[in-house]
């Protein structure tokens, strides 16, 4: 098939290959990243099913506005208000189909062939490949447990100069990692200094174990003057409600909205207009506080046995920063006392032993860290996670 050039840029993903070996019986995975089924408040988006229905069936079942169902576009603006971005209006965002597909109107929207975007290294993998497939040159700046390195950042937007720089600053996918509050105000000044557009990607930024992190750049971005008119931040209330709802936002410049609704309504015409009143419904029932206490609860729990199973069952063979949110455990296999230290070959050891997790180098765009992997605790419960651990030490 005489296929198009850009498909060229992009491969298979690593993380998809892996879990066609999760079929073996009796595996014990910590490699997906996903919510918990079992989390999910049935009973709330049940009634918020019914109330849409009984309430505007029309709209909920019609075709709707591409830039989103108002509604929800309304209550989504009360949902960041309520998280400290208070100059958030219904008419500053767009209902996307899942946070994802924000990044592929951003990739339409701004990225020309030979482009260069900053990215983390590791960040999202589904990044890497939305990004490559429209062609940009993605440019890795480095991490640590307080999230990017704000002064290496700024060395490669200066030498790069850069279409946007895509961050996750809160609990990253697969870093784990929470930008500081002073970090987060770095990131900004720089995107004004520099005139560079910052990408905040926040899919997991309600999921905090302990205090809550430092408000996000959107919120921050009322005390750095210019800064607002540089960002982009994309939501989404799949880790928190559900994934199968497929519903995210993004808030930015209105001249970058008004091109991305151009581009959505190419591709899906709006995101599902019922599952937009769902969620719209859900939020004004105000069940959205004690679903993300029981959440939070639950994975941080899971987090602390995970961090102590590992530190127990492998020692000074693996070093990892424990995750204060999110659902992944991001962790470096040190060779002590020389065990294995490639995360490639431990994950082909672990299946063996009955457990799965993803090897970190796919989520560099350059560079790869080859001793690195991602584990995800969200998905299984305490005493698979001791289990889990403990054969993975036996992999080891």
């Amino acid at each position: 098939m005489p296929f198009a050039d850009r498909l060229g840029n992009v491969e298979t993903s690593a993380i998809r290959e892996l879990f066609k070996l999760l079929g073996k019986p009796g595996i014990i995975s910590f490699a997906g990243g996903f919510p918990d089924s079992a989390m999910f408040d049935v009973d709330g988006i049940r009634e918020a099913v019914n109330a849409a229905l009984t309430e505007e069936a029309g709209g909920a079942l019609q075709y709707g506005a591409t830039e989103g169902y108002q509604p929800l576009r309304e209550q989504l603006a009360a949902f960041m208000t309520s998280k400290g971005a208070k100059d958030v209006s219904a008419n500053d965002l767009i209902v996307t189909t899942g946070s994802q597909q924000g990044l592929d109107l951003l990739g339409k929207t701004l990225i020309s062939p030979g482009d260069k975007v900053i990215v983390e290294g590791p960040t999202f993998l589904a990044t890497i490949q939305c990004f490559r497939l429209y062609g940009a040159e993605l440019i890795s700046a480095p991490v640590d447990g307080d999230g990017v390195k704000t002064d290496e950042l700024e060395k490669l937007i200066a030498e790069h100069k850069p279409k946007f720089v895509y961050l996750i600053p809160t609990f990253g996918n697969p870093s784990g990692a929470m930008l500081s509050l002073e970090r987060r105000k770095a990131v900004l000044q720089m995107a004004v200094k520099h005139d560079t557009l910052v990408v905040e990607d926040d899919p997991y930024g309600d999921l905090y174990f302990g205090a809550a992190p430092p408000p996000s750049l959107l919120a921050l971005s009322a005390t750095v003057p210019g800064s607002r008119e540089r960002l982009v931040h994309c939501g989404s209330l799949s880790k928190v409600l559900s994934p199968g709802l497929r519903v995210g936002w993004m808030v930015g410049p209105a001249e970058l909205l008004a091109k991305a609704t151009m581009c959505k309504q190419f591709s899906d015409a709006h995101t599902s207009t019922f599952a937009q009143a769902t969620a719209a419904q859900y939020l004004k029932a105000g069940r959205m506080p004690a679903t993300l206490a029981r959440v939070r609860k639950v994975y941080a729990e899971r987090a602390t046995t995970m961090g102590n199973a590992l530190r127990r069952e492998l020692g000074d063979a693996i070093d990892f920063v424990q995750p204060q949110g999110g659902l992944f455990v991001w962790a470096r296999l040190t060779g002590a006392g020389g065990k294995v230290k490639d995360g490639g070959e431990l994950a082909k050891r672990a299946i063996e032993k009955g457990v799965a997790f993803v090897p970190g180098a796919p989520f560099f765009a350059s560079n790869p860290d080859l001793s690195t992997l991602r584990l995800s605790f969200a998905t299984v419960g305490l005493e698979k996670i001791e289990e889990g651990v403990g054969r993975l030490g036996q992999a080891v």
